[in-house]
């Protein structure tokens, strides 16, 4: 049995690598996106724009407050992830390790739960490692 696992890749606001390494960044995230397809644990993978083009949506006492950019301001930001299924927590934090990512930003590893499991069962688990 595998589960899958979202691995989140978060990027410095200032620092990682520059123009100048875009050519060798864009050849490591290639053959990282070519080693899980290959083993058969890409599920999906998706980049993100910048914190400075989204749009954060709150509503309180009912009525919908809409803020241009991020909620907070923090060190790193979200710019994509992958889902990979695999056979453990283990095998996740493998290829977290391996995302060119985690040499220069931070990779976060989380179980994806399944839509279909029973709100006691989410609650259940919530606090597995």
């Amino acid at each position: 049995m595998t589960t899958r696992y979202l691995l989140l890749n978060y990027q410095p606001v200032d620092g990682g690598p520059g123009p100048e390494e875009w050519g060798e960044q864009h050849e490591l995230w290639s053959a990282y996106d070519r080693a899980l397809k290959e083993a058969g644990v890409f599920v999906a993978n998706e980049g993100l724009g910048r914190p400075e083009v989204a749009t954060t949506v709150r509503v309180r006492g009912g009525k919908r407050e809409i803020v241009d950019g991020p909620f907070a301001e923090t060190k790193e930001y979200l710019a994509g992830y992958f889902v990979i299924d695999v056979p453990d927590l283990d095998a996740a934090l493998d290829w977290a390790a391996r995302m060119p990512a985690s040499g220069y930003g931070s990779v976060e590893v989380r179980p994806v739960w399944a839509a279909t499991r029973s709100a006691g069962d989410w609650a259940d688990r919530q606090g597995e490692a």
